[in-house]
Parts: C-alpha cells; sequence; structure tokens
C-alpha cells in the first residue's frame, strides 16, 4: 500500500457502513483548536480497500446554507470527539480557506490532488512509508 492510491468513496455513496453507530461522526458540528464551530461533517472519504475514514467532507462557511462549500480534511485532524462535536488540531480560517471539493462538478481526485490536500493540513499522506492511521479518538 506504501506506493499506491486505493480509491476513495464517499461513506454515504457506497455500499458501506459504519460498524459502530455510536462513532458515526456525520451530522456533528466540527470545533477548531480555539474552540470555534469551523462547520459541519457532511459526509466521510472511506478507503474501500482498508474500509478505513481517510477524510472528513466538511460543510464550512455560508448563510442558512448559502455560500456553504464543501472541503476535505484529513482524520489525522482531530483529536477528540463527543456526542455532538468532532474537534480539530487546526484552525477555521486554514479549514474556511481549504481547496473546495464538490464531487458533483470535479473529476476523480487523484494522488496528486490528495498530496497537495495532505500538504495543506500539514499531514503525511495515507499511502507513505511509516504513516501510522490515527487511533479513534474515543469519547471522553
Amino acid at each position: 500500500m506504501a506506493d499506491e492510491l486505493t480509491t476513495l468513496v464517499r461513506l454515504g455513496d457506497s455500499d458501506l457502513t459504519v460498524a459502530n453507530e455510536a462513532e458515526d461522526v456525520r451530522g456533528h458540528k466540527v470545533i477548531d483548536r480555539s474552540g470555534e464551530e469551523t462547520g459541519t461533517v457532511d459526509g466521510l472519504l472511506i478507503d474501500e480497500s482498508e474500509r478505513k475514514a481517510r477524510f472528513l467532507e466538511i460543510g464550512s462557511g455560508g448563510f442558512l446554507g448559502m455560500g456553504k462549500k464543501q472541503v476535505l480534511v484529513p482524520v489525522d485532524a482531530v483529536t477528540r470527539v463527543d456526542d455532538d462535536n468532532v474537534y480539530i488540531d487546526k484552525d477555521r480560517q486554514l479549514v474556511a480557506s481549504g481547496p473546495e471539493y464538490d464531487p458533483e462538478l470535479m473529476p476523480e481526485p487523484d494522488r496528486p490532488y490528495f498530496e497537495n490536500l495532505y500538504g495543506y493540513y500539514g499531514y503525511a499522506p495515507h499511502w507513505g512509508a511509516g504513516y501510522v492511521y490515527p487511533r479513534y479518538p474515543y469519547r471522553p
């Protein structure tokens, strides 16, 4: 797996499900490292072959749904999860300024797209040598 990028799919567009529904973070608010609300987890991008979430699809910005954009944030950014919120170690402005993600308009994202995305947030790609999948930040 070190040198290849498997297909990532939106969880809602696949036959896959979350093994433990209590750990499904879709619909949770995203809180940045300063405690500010950043958006909402609208979906998850899943590595089909390894059955692991790789990115949170976050709806960010806008007012009453107008002007809202979708961005992807690596699951590596998640520091904590509670019943209503997902906490990340990045600032709201960084997320809001991130590369926009629209699965309906963009072609199938490829390796350079994901390399740039990981680089934007300061993480090593999940296919790189020595990558360790982050442990799930269980609720307190």
